[in-house]
């Protein structure tokens, strides 16, 4: 009799599920400096999301997104809510930290050319998951419903009047059955959530179509020679360490020291607040050309970046070969934060010249 291979249970259960997902998929080769720091940023700004998905799942259990109870539903989180100050204030930064990883992760792409061809439309992609972000951010300031979150709808519903039609869902008068609180909340918890599932699966998609880009000393090459490849699971693996160090042992350590702010309920016909740091260089635009700067800013910084890679079009992927772009990227982000620096050091200046009633 032909001696049976003994397996043990874990193997069987491996091979079952490798049968019916496909898990060995996962183990295909990846060059060796997809694991370091750099380039694991956007992987590390994926397990901030799920972070963020996960307290904000918890957040939702106590928020009421009316009006006239979400302030106080705010409160009752941070004062009688098991643990609801810390898990809003790890929220609270494990958001801004995402922001920053986003922003550091697209600096490098820029950085190592890794737009070009083949990857212009994962750039593309990449700018909407930028935007959807934002879009995070925001709906966020404005669900706290304070004082800084009704003077950022006012924003919203001016901004929208501006536009007409094309702006019509974010103004008052879409409907007036539900409050334009509330459809942000929606938007908050379901439109921007299946967006940026949907974009983070093309993402990966074009990821794994394309393979991670080279270094720009190692042009041509598909692998570091030096160091040889790794596998796709080692680098999930570093990617994981990294982002749960960040976003749990980081904004943990934030959330304990400085718990996420809230203001007082908001004052109707008020405009004393700063928008969050990451809209200050649109707020110094605002300072100079009212609500319309505040909408052609963020279009025109948003169009530059969507153009890169189609000027950009040499074969060269290191920066010394590329100086012209390198140069224009650094004045475009040394401008930014300029700008933000401006807007912190100077007075908040009322911009808006209508009120929206909560």
């Amino acid at each position: 009799m032909a001696e049976m291979q003994k397996t043990t249970p874990q193997s069987s259960v491996a091979r079952w599920l490798d049968e019916h997902l496909g898990l060995s998929a996962l183990y295909y080769e990846v060059p060796a400096h997809a694991n370091t720091l750099p380039y694991l940023l956007g992987g590390i700004s994926f397990v901030g999301f799920l972070v963020l998905i996960i307290t904000g799942i918890w957040l939702a259990q106590y928020y009421h997104p009316h009006p006239t109870e979400a302030h106080e539903s705010v409160v009752y989180i941070i004062t009688k809510a098991s643990l609801g100050d810390f898990i809003r204030s790890l929220h609270f930064w494990a958001s801004n930290l995402v922001i920053v990883t986003v922003l550091l992760h697209m600096i490098r792409i820029f950085i190592t050319a890794s737009y070009k061809h083949p990857r212009e439309i994962n750039w593309l992609v990449g700018l909407g998951l930028l935007a959807v972000t934002i879009g995070f951010i925001f709906t966020s300031t404005v669900l706290k419903w304070d004082q800084e979150g009704y003077e950022a709808m006012v924003h919203n519903t001016e901004m929208a009047e501006l536009v007409g039609r094309v702006g019509s869902w974010f103004s008052t008068e879409f409907t007036r059955s539900v409050p334009l609180l509330t459809r942000l909340y929606m938007a908050h918890v379901s439109i921007l959530p299946i967006a940026l599932v949907l974009l983070l699966l093309l993402h990966f998609f074009l990821i794994k179509r394309h393979g991670v880009s080279p270094l720009p000393r190692f042009e041509g090459q598909p692998y570091d020679a030096k160091k040889g490849p790794t596998t796709f699971v080692m680098h999930q693996k570093r990617m994981l360490g990294y982002g749960l160090l960040i976003f749990v042992t980081a904004a943990g350590l934030l959330a304990v020291l400085w718990p996420a702010p809230l203001g007082m309920p908001p004052v109707p016909g008020a405009e004393v607040t700063k928008p969050p740091w990451l809209f200050y260089w649109i707020y110094a635009f605002e300072d100079w050309g009212g609500i319309r700067a505040l909408l052609l800013a963020p279009f025109l910084f948003f169009l530059l970046l969507a153009l890169a890679p189609f000027v950009d079009r040499s074969a060269w992927l290191r920066p010394r070969r590329r100086m012209i772009f390198v140069i224009a990227g650094t004045v475009l982000l040394l401008g930014l934060i300029g700008l933000s620096f401006v807007t912190a050091l100077t007075p908040q200046v009322p911009h808006t010249e209508e009120m929206i009633k909560p």
